[in-house]
């Protein structure tokens, strides 16, 4: 593996993490209104 390959999948790895924590806080985030909207709270 090149060099620019090696940073370049170093920084899409990044980016993968980063998208990884944003699905699971909406998710999360998702989760809390549907109980909420239940009144289970």
């Amino acid at each position: 593996m090149k060099v620019d390959q090696a940073r370049q999948f170093k920084e899409l790895q990044k980016e993968n993490a980063q998208m990884k924590r944003a699905v699971a806080n909406l998710t999360l985030d998702k989760l809390i209104l549907e109980e909420a909207a239940k009144g289970n709270f």
